[in-house]
């Protein structure tokens, strides 16, 4: 059952799409997994998926990617494969992140908020192993979750660190950003989940997001890029957040986001993922100063 205040809201932002987004928290979402080319490649994790008899798609905007329609995570970890770090269990939408962000060999990228790890090792992946990236995460819990992530995953050139990123020295620069921020996960919403929603936890979380944002701007190089990423489809938590960086100085980019995945309508250059049986809801901008 959506609360009553999440409902108003998504239906004054969205109007008559409202329908399509509960469509999408109903839908049995499908396993998807992303080779760890840190470790593997993705034919090889083809090759292991059909030697088991479990039936993949390969989205076209990502050959890392996968799609497991009729399988569930319980086969996917049986796999020797997963257990070595080969593949990592992760939602299509959750990759798009570091996509965009785009981080080359050599270059200095902050993961703000980094637990459990999968973003940080796409990243470093997608860099060809070879971009320098430090990625924090203050709780110890999650943190010693991203830590045995990054093990598995073959990640130990990432500088991992046990700090809330809002202490970082504003004296740091950074040449890319990737802040995935903590926020009410109104995206992420499934059949039977319990939903934790309210006008003061969202409060909460839009006063983070906007503490987290600015400290963003203030380690980015002049030039450099901040993505910036929730897994809400709440405007507060979103376009309030890009509003925040604009009056901070920041400049915004186009998110370059693959058009066939299905959105909802946002500002102009970002992106809103809508909820599908493949895709979680997302929110994706790109910035720079």
């Amino acid at each position: 059952m959506i609360p009553e205040e999440l409902k108003n809201r998504l239906e004054a932002s969205y109007g008559t799409l409202f329908s399509d987004i509960l469509h999408g928290y109903g839908a049995k979402r499908a396993v998807t997994l992303r080779a760890n080319t840190l470790k593997t490649t993705a034919e090889q994790v083809a090759a292991v998926l059909t030697g088991n008899e479990i039936v993949f798609e390969r989205p076209a905007w990502y050959s890392d990617a996968f799609i497991l329609p009729s399988a569930d995570e319980e086969d996917v970890r049986h796999l020797l494969l997963y257990a070595d770090g080969g593949l990592y269990l992760q939602s299509l939408s959750s990759m798009l992140p570091p996509l965009v962000l785009d981080p080359q060999a050599g270059e200095n990228v902050l993961d703000m908020t980094a637990a459990p790890g999968g973003k940080t090792t796409e990243l470093l992946a997608l860099s060809g192993g070879k971009a320098l990236i430090t990625a924090c995460e203050r709780d110890g819990a999650r943190f010693a979750r991203m830590q045995f992530n990054l093990s598995r995953q073959g990640a130990s050139r990432v500088n991992a660190v046990r700090t809330d990123a809002l202490m970082l020295d504003d004296f740091l620069r950074f040449d890319k950003i990737l802040l995935d921020a903590p926020c009410t996960g109104t995206g992420t919403i499934t059949e039977g989940a319990r939903i934790r929603f309210s006008a003061d936890y969202l409060a909460k979380c839009v006063r983070a997001q906007k503490k987290l944002i600015g400290k963003a701007i203030r380690l980015l190089k002049k030039g450099g890029t901040l993505v910036y990423s929730t897994c809400s489809l709440l405007k507060e938590e979103n376009e309030g957040a890009v509003d925040e960086a604009l009056r901070l100085g920041a400049k915004l980019l186009t998110a370059d986001i693959p058009s066939e995945i299905p959105r909802l309508p946002s500002r102009e250059g970002t992106a809103t993922i809508l909820p599908t049986q493949v895709y979680e809801g997302f929110f994706v901008a790109k910035l720079t100063k």
